[in-house]
């Protein structure tokens, strides 16, 4: 049975309350809430809440953004402010590299080398357009089968170019119908790549090259690295070798190495620095690289010096023909007297000779280059170290620079020491 109460209301209201009491009833409960709800502990006070993202308004935001930004880039790559289409290069400028124009170059008045420099104060950029790929092209395959086989569609290394190389090049090289496959047994040194790495790292007095990194050589500056193998070699035990070869039409040494997946650049030091930091290499190598070493009074040498860490190693090797009787022995000298000569100058030691190839290591000793007689190479002056590209300068850097660490100090660790860390980084 219902209550009285509930029948009073009922006689009162009927069967359906009325909205007004709906209403009445609604208030009456938000006045509890707020009287009894500031009598409630204070803890409820620092409950914090957490405010819900405007989600659609943070996304069209974005949206509005990225509307501007592409317009602004638009507006940018067209120059005008309209999109421009770019058309495809002419056959002439297949080969082109920008700041290498050769022929310019020899029309200003460049000459010994230096026309094969980066001269990008006189290059013509002309109109831009896409360059082709080879006609042939293949995407090359993937390391470390690239590494040993290339596309011989992707080069510019004709058959006929080939055959007609010399017989370094042909042990080096197999020529098939479509590639180029490197043997990993022969390169470029008469007794093979491995045979020849093995030798350095013996004249350098370790067991053998798979000590290179122990030793701390783990950078090495390859001058005219040809077809790549030697740094190929070093790759394989896990050393950075960079490639660095002269301008070509071609671009045949640099192209062939970046095809085989080596780090590469064009790079020609006749007149201006190599773009690297001072104190960069453990290891500069150079075999039938070219250079004639008493030009520009030891500039070349300087160069290395500039490049080379403390304790670091400078590797030349020159395959010369033996004649019969004291030819042979007289062309040596003639090769080795003007870098023994000056390495002196520059507190460098020739630690060891075999056959061909000569080792030189850069001291780590800070005090020699204060002990150097004035009339010698001067040091440079502080704030040398300015960006790429500069002049040849006739000073070696000292060792002034907080980058002054010898490579022998290095951790046998893959992983940077603390000391390491602080200066690079």
């Amino acid at each position: 049975m219902r209550s009285p109460l509930l029948n009073k209301l009922s006689l009162i209201c009927g069967r359906r309350l009325p909205v007004s009491w709906l209403v009445l009833c609604f208030t009456s409960v938000l006045v509890l809430i707020a009287v009894f709800g500031s009598s409630f502990p204070k803890s409820f006070d620092y409950v914090t809440v957490t405010p819900v993202p405007e989600i659609y308004s943070n996304y069209r935001r974005l949206k509005e953004q990225t509307a501007v930004d592409y317009f602004q880039l638009r507006t940018v790559s067209s120059g005008a402010g309209r999109q421009v289409e770019l058309g495809l290069c002419g056959k002439e400028r297949e080969n082109y590299v920008p700041c290498y124009n050769v022929t310019a170059n020899v029309l200003l008045g460049f000459k010994d080398g230096e026309e094969f420099d980066r001269h990008c104060e006189v290059s013509s950029q002309g109109k831009f357009c896409l360059l082709r790929p080879p006609k042939d092209y293949k995407i090359p395959l993937r390391w470390p089968a690239g590494r040993d086989v290339i596309w011989t569609g992707n080069v510019k290394i004709t058959k006929d170019q080939f055959l007609s190389s010399g017989s370094i090049t042909k042990r080096m090289m197999l020529l098939e119908e479509n590639q180029i496959a490197f043997h990993s047994q022969d390169g470029l040194i008469f007794d093979g790549v491995k045979d020849y790495s093995r030798q350095i790292a013996e004249m350098m007095g370790l067991g053998s090259d798979s000590e290179f990194f122990q030793a701390g050589v783990r950078t090495v500056l390859d001058i005219g690295c040809g077809f790549g193998s030697f740094g190929a070699h070093l790759v394989s035990l896990k050393l950075t070798a960079l490639c660095v070869a002269a301008y070509e039409a071609t671009g045949s040494q640099v192209q062939i190495a970046l095809e085989r997946g080596l780090p590469a650049m064009i790079g020609n030091f006749i007149s201006r620095q190599l773009p690297y930091p001072s104190l960069s290499f453990d290891m500069v190598h150079c075999a039938q690289c070219g250079i004639v070493w008493d030009k520009k009074e030891g500039m070349f040498l300087i160069e290395f010096d500039r490049l080379l860490k403390p304790g670091g190693y400078f590797v030349i090797t020159s395959p010369i023909s033996k004649p019969p009787g004291r030819a042979t022995s007289s062309k040596k000298r003639s090769m080795l007297t003007p870098l023994a000569q000056f390495t002196e100058k520059i507190c460098w030691s020739l630690i060891a000779q075999q056959d061909e190839t000569f080792i030189w290591q850069k001291t780590a000793d800070a005090y020699c280059y204060s002990s150097l007689k004035k009339n010698e190479v001067p040091l440079c002056k502080e704030g040398y170290d300015t960006p790429y590209y500069q002049t040849l300068m006739p000073c070696i850097i000292g060792a002034s620079s907080k980058r002054w660490i010898p490579i022998q100090n290095k951790s046998s660790s893959p992983d940077l020491s603390s000391v390491e860390l602080e200066v690079h980084g």
